[in-house]
């Protein structure tokens, strides 16, 4: 009996130590893709609370010097909905 409460402790840790990450594309215009990538991340806690987060497509342009957008794609890693990250990745020239 106590190999198996082990088993099961052990399961719930690794559980709640995975998170998904899920990338979707956003957007694409007629310019060529560049060699420049620019990012911008916003962190929420509890899947509602973020504090000064700015994931903008506007920021990420500006981090990446970027003047002529591309791609503009969001990547979203979720924790059990503990810890969410969102980042804009936006390429271009």
């Amino acid at each position: 009996m106590k190999k198996v409460k082990t088993i099961f402790a052990l399961l719930a840790v690794v559980a709640m130590m995975s998170s998904c990450a899920l990338t979707l594309p956003v957007n694409a215009t007629s310019n060529p893709v560049g060699n420049k990538v620019g990012e911008a991340k916003a962190t929420g806690y509890l899947g509602v609370l973020f504090f000064d987060a700015d994931a903008s497509i506007r920021t990420a342009a500006k981090n990446g010097g970027i003047t002529k957008i591309s791609t503009v794609d969001i990547k979203q890693t979720n924790m059990l909905n503990l810890i969410v990250t969102y980042t804009t990745i936006v390429t271009g020239e």
